[in-house]
């Protein structure tokens, strides 16, 4: 049975639960009858009778059902489903969009317009593959970030309602209450109790910051493991730009604009061993805690399903080398993918150097400074559409004129809404409206695909980091790469960031740790040749690395 519809096929799920596999945590839930709680698949409580077992697709369907969860595995602090992460269809866009707390902000019928569907047909819709319809999904996500945060915050209550979604006290009081069978003030008590470096996904504290604003919070976002933190961390690193992002101290400081206003994150890789990414918050209404969180996971790909990802790629014997060496390589995505689009734009035909050094002075003329409470090595937000398509041609970096051009057309098409590219996007219809503007090939197209909706079968076949590397491994090059890349379907993607992991490029290793990667890589796959120039949208260029 397709791994979707796990939740289906009873004896397997069984045979799951009994081997306490952690990899299928998020593919399903455990309901047992005779104690009414759930769990993740790989809990370490005394497995139930398979008699008392029921099976269920998602947290809210089981709650739904009338289970609780469970206090010691906390099936709701698991990564996210990657069917949702991956899949391109309806119920996967609407659940990424709830995830990202539109149902909190705008409603169901919000969420209905986004999608195109009425009320009554996206109910259906999501029943049918959840078992829970889209307000119960928002109740599960609502309970579970009021979890966290009354166990590892020490906001107070009324806050804690707010930064949940929550419209009352009293709704709070009472959702809390049924889905964990105890009162907030009970579970903030057993947070207090559990030792730190407790299970996965649980939060590490929080306070309030000084002043009216903004918020502070620090928490830990799990990951299925493993995570080859170097390729990614090292990705966002290089392509980085100074203004709203900065790398200092092993952590990636990034600004970010969220509905209740500017918001800072700053991300940092785990110790060896570790299953989560620490992320620190400051944000300007603590509402916005959810839209945050999603932003977060996406930008670090933390929802994808490694192992499957890397058992697929390593069936073709000319990749399988590049993949053992680099196990879990992400897709480095984006907070914003409207910026995201911009900034491929940016980098059309010049190095990474110069495309950092021309998206940091269109933020300088356009972008919109931080708050005070908020200043430091990040400054910045970066411009909207509508400031960049309305822009003097003064006030855009100097560029060939036809670029100029494009950067317009682009942000013209985000700003009207002709060009859709939000969590709910469905991502042939982005492919085939970016392809229909003027100055926009397939590398651009297909670069904002893999890194701003996280598409997993992008392939940017034209990038020079994936051509050279591919070269190196022994793939053909020109048309027999995209040939050969049809065996890497649906995880092309995967394989182009494998393939830039390999590459000699400093994209792909940590700066603090350059030298030591650098070394380790010499020592463990072939030696590649550091990309030296770039064809971007088919147009051979100057000298250009991986972006």
């Amino acid at each position: 049975m397709p791994t979707p519809h796990l939740h289906l096929d009873h004896d397997r799920c069984a045979a799951v639960v009994r081997s306490k596999d952690p990899r299928f945590d998020g593919w399903f839930v455990t309901g047992v009858l005779s104690t009414r709680i759930y769990c993740r698949p790989s809990c370490p409580a005394i497995t139930p009778k398979v008699r008392n077992m029921r099976f269920y697709p998602s947290a809210a369907a089981a709650q739904g059902a009338g289970f609780r969860a469970c206090k010691r595995c906390l099936p709701d602090a698991t990564p996210g489903s990657p069917q949702w992460h991956v899949r391109g269809d309806v119920v996967a866009r609407a659940v990424r969009l709830v995830a990202d707390g539109v149902v909190d902000r705008e409603g169901v019928s919000g969420l209905a317009a986004r999608l195109g569907y009425s009320v009554r047909q996206l109910e259906r819709l999501v029943q049918a593959e959840l078992g829970a319809g889209p307000l119960a999904l928002a109740r599960a996500q609502r309970a579970q970030a009021a979890r966290l945060l009354l166990e590892g915050t020490t906001l107070p209550m009324v806050d804690v309602a707010h930064a949940a979604g929550f419209s009352s006290t009293r709704s709070f009081n009472a959702t809390v209450r049924e889905v964990y069978a105890a009162a907030p003030s009970e579970l903030r008590a057993a947070g207090r109790r559990r030792p730190a470096g407790g299970p996965s996904g649980g939060w590490a504290g929080g306070d309030r910051a000084s002043g009216p604003a903004p918020v502070g919070i620090t928490l830990r976002l799990p990951f299925r493991p493993p995570l080859h933190v170097p390729s990614l961390f090292g990705h966002l690193v290089a392509t980085s730009v100074r203004g709203p992002e900065a790398w200092s101290d092993g952590a990636l400081t990034r600004a970010v604009r969220l509905p209740g206003g500017p918001a800072l994150i700053v991300l940092r890789p785990g110790g060896e061993g570790d299953r989560h990414v620490g992320v620190t918050l400051r944000l300007s209404d603590v509402a916005d805690l959810a839209a945050a969180i999603g932003r977060c996971r996406r930008l670090l790909d933390l929802d994808a399903d490694p192992v499957a990802v890397d058992e697929h790629l390593a069936a073709d014997p000319r990749l399988a080398p590049l993949v053992h060496a680099h196990p879990g390589v992400r897709l480095p995505g984006t907070v914003d993918a409207d910026e995201l689009a911009l900034r491929v734009v940016l980098s059309q035909q010049v190095s990474t150097a110069a495309a950092g050094t021309h998206t940091a002075r269109l933020v300088r003329a356009l972008g919109e400074p931080l708050p005070e409470p908020m200043t430091g090595s990040v400054t910045h937000l970066f411009p909207t559409p509508k400031a960049v398509a309305e822009a003097s041609a003064a006030q855009l970096p100097a560029m060939p004129a036809s670029r100029q051009r494009t950067l317009r057309t682009v942000a013209r098409a985000l700003a009207e809404g002709d060009l859709r590219l939000g969590p709910g996007a469905d991502r042939q219809d982005a492919r085939e409206a970016l392809l229909a503007l003027p100055g926009v090939g397939p590398w651009t197209a297909e670069m904002v695909l893999l890194r701003g909706l996280g598409d997993p079968d992008a392939f940017p076949a034209t990038d020079l980091g994936v051509k050279v590397t591919a070269a190196a491994a022994g793939v053909p090059a020109g048309a027999g790469l995209l040939r050969h890349a049809e065996a890497w379907r649906p995880w092309r993607s995967y394989a182009a960031a494998v393939l830039w992991a390999a590459s000699g490029h400093a994209a792909a290793t940590l700066p603090a740790a350059a030298a030591t990667a650098a070394t380790a890589a010499t020592a463990a796959t072939p030696a590649t040749p550091a990309p030296s120039s770039r064809r971007g949208d088919g147009i051979p260029t100057a000298p250009k690395e991986t972006s």
